[in-house]
């Protein structure tokens, strides 16, 4: 049986660059005939955690070149960029910065040309086949032909199907303490004492942009950055081209052989290690899925947070003001655990452990910012998440970092109901690159092209 006008839509949650990359990917896979809902709770749309920031100081990441919201227009977003610069203001144009690395454009200016994508599509000629619902979806119950997606708004609407691409999941809130501010919610910091430090919780990139948002809001006291190791990200810098590495089943064995083959080819090639790292990209999942399952838990254990300083560099603008940071001596980074935290009135007194250290250490501070990084789904919190979870329709995946999740993107769970796919950093543990621009972009149109085949298969019979 065809498509009819009835047909239900395919809802989408999540806004950000999963979930909107996901929609648009859908409008241009699925017949005419089926609409899409795209569920966003915050206020903006197309944005997401990572792009909602207004601070210019926020830089992303991966070079401009890299960054293009479509797999097969790679110029897209440097030509966006190319055709903005001249008429942004002064405080806006920082926000573009040409390094012998690449240019490197901020989160906000991002944000923007995703939500002009976003406009373009709603606004598009024909019927509106694109739905936006601005408000936090909180529950898909089974019903006749897919679900009936529930809303904290009251909100009840049929779907046939559900992709979830929440992004990153908000963390435990660990450290506890009265003192807690959240990163990205300035609001919650309040008025900081310029004589008094400040701790982040973690030392990756959350922390560099935690230290600019402390910047730029005045204060101007010591601020003291706190990990396991204490490593910072490593920085982007021009690297030549390394071939990408034809590895074996004897390679993948094991993470020692693995390491030694690697270290042999870049050794042989006499090869920046940049040049290695990104030589592995376009191979990092079959890696990841052909490693045995004890390796991956020694990966996660001992060696990811090596990987992710050398895999997720840092823009040079913000490596250069984390090592001018350093360098004056107001931001001290720090290697070492928190073993406990005492709240006082105006201050948290916090009790770690150093690195290597025989005896714990006492740090009095007025704020503690948690920069730790991403959520796992089996502590999560997301009343969606957390019912889907309880109902047996998904699961979390191996190593609970993210769902379990087959290679046509659909969820696993006990319970057979309508379909439930995802995108994004909810793949995280079935796959290991699906956190940036380059590597949620391609997904979403293989992701669109699945559901679309499914989807006619389901009506022809």
């Amino acid at each position: 049986m065809g498509a009819s006008s009835s047909a239900l839509p395919i809802a989408v949650i999540g806004a950000g660059f999963s979930g909107t990359m996901a929609a648009i990917q859908l409008l241009e896979a699925l017949p005419r005939e089926r609409p899409v809902l795209l569920c966003e709770r915050s206020e903006s749309f197309a944005r997401g955690l990572a792009y909602g920031t207004g601070d210019f100081g926020h830089f992303h990441n991966l070079r401009a070149a890299n960054m293009s919201a479509f797999p097969d227009r790679p110029r897209h977003f440097e030509d966006w960029l190319a055709r903005n610069a001249a008429c942004l203001p002064p405080e806006e144009a920082v926000g573009i910065r040409a390094t012998p690395a690449g240019t490197f454009a901020s989160r906000p200016l991002y944000g923007r040309y995703l939500s002009e994508i976003l406009t373009e599509t709603v606004t598009n000629g024909g019927p509106p086949r694109l739905r936006l619902v601005n408000d936090a979806v909180t529950d898909l119950v089974p019903s006749a032909g897919g679900f009936s997606l529930r809303t904290e708004g009251g909100l009840g609407l049929p779907v046939a199907g559900a992709v979830l691409a929440m992004g990153n999941l908000a963390g435990t809130g660990e450290p506890h303490s009265a003192h807690r501010a959240d990163i990205w919610a300035p609001e919650t910091i309040g008025r900081l004492q310029p004589d008094q430090p400040v701790l982040v919780v973690g030392t990756g990139l959350t922390m560099i942009d935690a230290v600019v948002s402390l910047r730029r809001r005045g204060f101007a006291g010591p601020i003291v950055a706190l990990s396991r190791r204490g490593l910072l990200p490593n920085t982007h810098a021009p690297a030549a081209a390394h071939p990408v590495p034809n590895l074996t089943a004897a390679d993948l064995s094991s993470l020692a052989t693995l390491s030694r083959r690697l270290h042999a080819s870049a050794r042989a090639a006499s090869d920046d290690w940049r040049s290695v790292v990104d030589a592995l990209r376009p191979v990092t999942d079959f890696i990841w899925r052909s490693l045995p399952h004890s390796e991956r838990g020694r990966f996660l254990r001992h060696l990811r947070p090596f990987w992710d300083v050398h895999r997720h560099r840092s823009a040079p603008p913000a490596a250069d003001a984390i090592d001018r940071e350093i360098a004056d001596g107001r931001l001290t980074v720090r290697a070492g655990r928190i073993l406990s935290i005492a709240d006082e009135a105006t201050q948290a007194v916090v009790t770690l452990r150093p690195r290597g250290a025989a005896e714990p250490e006492r740090l009095a501070v007025q704020c503690i910012l948690d920069a730790t990084g991403i959520g796992r789904v089996g502590e999560t919190t997301d009343p969606l998440l957390r019912r889907l979870i309880d109902r047996g329709l998904v699961r979390p995946g191996a190593f609970g970092l993210g769902l379990d999740v087959g290679a046509d993107f659909r969820a696993r769970g006990q319970r057979q109901a309508g379909p439930v796919w995802t995108l994004g950093p909810l793949m995280r543990g079935a796959l290991w690159e699906c956190i940036a621009v380059p590597d949620i972009r391609n997904q979403a149109v293989d992701l669109a092209a699945g559901i679309a085949a499914e989807l006619a298969r389901a009506e022809a019979a």
